[in-house]
């Protein structure tokens, strides 16, 4: 009886009638500890299926023994490339006794040749094979292609349009007239949004008179999508701009409007509400329901097959809305103006989804009067904690006073902190620079990145010393390059997303860079060049995969003790797939190699 596993890929990219043919095609073959099953230079006459047993993958130009590059098991497939080359570059070695299926090159090559998404499969790079795991992934409700892949151009509905010297009584009627929520109105500096509440406020609050032209009135500064763009970005740009509208573009033309009522019935799930309520809440209790309901949604996007960059935007776009909306229940009006609540972190980079620790600062106007900032300060931590965002144990939040302070109190602690890179004076300046605005005045944020650049840009000593961080923890491989597997997991946040991230940037700094997301940074490091395109590609995917293993992990165990509020960093390899294990060894190595090249970069080796 062959036991053929046909829910994963490869193999779940056939149809039944191929699977029919794999099924009537296979041979089965015994193999002895230490046999060579395929050997360098042999001709690719099969394609291995472990059933039992565990194969060594070796390079015999690393040594007489053989580099020891890969390591299958139960489960897993090897040979097929070469198959495709005519001949193996490895040795395949038994490393126990195995049993392996065997499938003759004709059908494999007869298989590749009928079916392209079989074939693409042994061609693919990372990129690639983290979308089959999404779409594995998917869960019944909106599939990935209805969800994830779902474009601005078939949710949006045709724009309303007025004149500007349209009065407000007839755009009351037309409003009406057509069952709408908002207009778009032609304005003589540009197209501007008018909306039901803009009128009635227009009409009951500001006294205005029905004849009134609603040119007026209309908002100029518009938030806009492309039609080509994911609707799924859209939904993330009403919740990081606090709109319930996007206009849709074709070039410089604009085409359409997507309202949130449109997204959120598109996606048919009740989880979408939650962007909702934590816009309509009004009060910190309304809020904190609101925020209860986040781990929902995160349930529901690893469901549905989201790819985890996109998920992180949305979790990241209304953890911050969050924030900015507690921040402006609990500060007094006049000082929380004039002073820039930033979060740091994963937080600040837009790349945590379940809620941590705080992590946050404060800059105030250098003129700034704040009578009661430290009481103020300090009853805001405590608003966060009842969120659910726990006190940071290492004090990084804003009821410490050590993150609070002017912008001339941040450019002198920076000074400082460049002066005397010690161990603690890096970590803070690696936690600035991830650092985003949430809530208050934006422009103090940017002008604490123009210190950061100032004084850091060009200061090869420092960035030699940021950088050495990347080496603090060992990647998960052993020394043959297979995957490591002990009983208690691999702690993939040190051995995979740290290194990428510090790495990345430190390279930021080096280049004066302003973005703070780790993906946005790599796309940037590309465009200047320090950076192959390539390789930048398949570092952001190798990190959303390590992140979305992490995030499994973390969901799993929250699900085992509800009580749980510190969930492990751990990523028990023995409980993956085949195709997830071969991803993760993948990404690992990229990680390797990265961190190679940032140690001849910034000369490590001499540090």
């Amino acid at each position: 009886m062959i036991d053929i596993d046909f829910t994963h890929p490869p193999f779940s990219l056939l149809d039944e009638a191929e699977r029919e043919r794999v099924l009537g095609g296979l041979d089965i073959a015994y193999y002895g500890r230490d046999d060579v099953i395929l050997d360098a230079g042999q001709s690719g006459e099969f394609v291995f299926v472990i059933h039992k047993g565990e194969v060594a993958e070796l390079d015999p130009a690393e040594g007489p023994a053989g580099g020891r590059i890969g390591h299958y098991t139960g489960g897993d497939l090897f040979g097929a490339i070469s198959v495709i080359n005519g001949q193996s570059r490895y040795r395949f070695v038994a490393e126990e006794e195995s049993l392996c299926y065997l499938m003759p090159h004709t059908l494999f090559l007869s298989l590749c040749e009928n079916n392209a998404a079989f074939s693409d499969y042994f061609h693919q790079r990372l990129i690639s094979k983290t979308r089959l795991l999404a779409e594995r992934r998917a869960e019944g409700g909106v599939t990935l292609a209805g969800f994830m892949l779902a474009r601005v151009n078939e949710c949006m509905r045709e724009p309303l349009k007025v004149g500007s010297t349209t009065c407000i009584r007839d755009a009351v009627l037309t409003l009406k007239d057509k069952g709408a929520d908002s207009l778009l109105v032609e304005t003589p500096d540009g197209p501007g949004m008018l909306t039901k509440t803009d009128l009635l406020e227009a009409l009951v609050l500001e006294g205005c008179d029905g004849d009134a032209e609603v040119g007026g009135i209309a908002h100029l500064a518009l938030v806009t999508v492309d039609e080509s763009q994911y609707l799924f970005e859209a939904l993330i740009e009403m919740t990081r701009h606090k709109v319930a509208r996007v206009v849709v573009l074709q070039g410089q033309r604009l085409i359409g409007v997507v309202e949130l009522t449109d997204v959120l019935s598109f996606f048919s799930s009740r989880s979408y509400v939650v962007s909702l309520q934590v816009e309509q809440a009004t009060t910190l209790a309304s809020l904190s329901e609101a925020s209860q309901r986040a781990p929902e949604l995160v349930e529901a996007l690893m469901a549905q097959g989201v790819r985890m960059r996109f998920a992180m935007g949305m979790l990241s776009a209304l953890n911050g809305r969050i924030i900015s909306k507690a921040w402006h229940f609990s500060m007094p009006a006049p000082q929380r103006e004039r002073a820039c609540l930033l979060v740091l972190g994963s937080e600040g980079r837009g790349e945590q989804i379940l809620k941590t620790d705080q992590d946050n600062a404060l800059i105030l106007a250098d003129d700034q009067q704040w009578d009661e900032l430290s009481a103020d300060t300090a009853r805001f931590t405590s608003v966060l904690d009842d969120l659910g965002y726990p006190r940071c144990p290492g004090n990084i939040m804003v009821s410490n006073p050590q993150w609070v302070g002017t912008l001339a109190q941040w450019r002198a602690r920076i000074r400082r902190w460049v002066s005397e890179p010690d161990g603690e004076s890096l970590m803070r300046l690696a936690v600035l620079a991830d650092a985003s605005g949430v809530a208050g005045d934006f422009a103090l944020v940017d002008r604490l990145h123009d210190v950061l650049i100032e004084e850091t840009r060009g200061n090869e000593l420092l960035l030699t010393h940021l950088a050495r961080g990347v080496l603090r923890f060992s990647t998960p491989l052993t020394l043959f390059g297979t995957l490591k597997k002990p009983e208690h997991g691999v702690d993939i946040k040190k051995g995979g997303i740290f290194p990428i991230v510090h790495g990345v940037r430190t390279m930021a700094l080096e280049c004066g860079l302003r973005e703070t997301s780790t993906h946005d940074r790599l796309a940037a490091l590309a465009s200047l060049g320090r950076i192959e395109r390539v390789v930048a590609e398949d570092l952001g995917e190798a990190l959303s995969l390590f992140c979305e293993l992490r995030l499994r992990a973390q969901l799993a165990y929250r699900r085992d003790d509800a009580r749980a509020t510190d969930a492990p960093d751990r990523v028990v390899v023995q409980s993956l797939n085949s195709l997830e294990r071969d991803l993760l060894r993948e990404a690992l190595h990229l990680v390797k190699e990265f961190k190679a090249s940032l140690s001849h970069r910034y000369h490590l080796e001499y540090a």
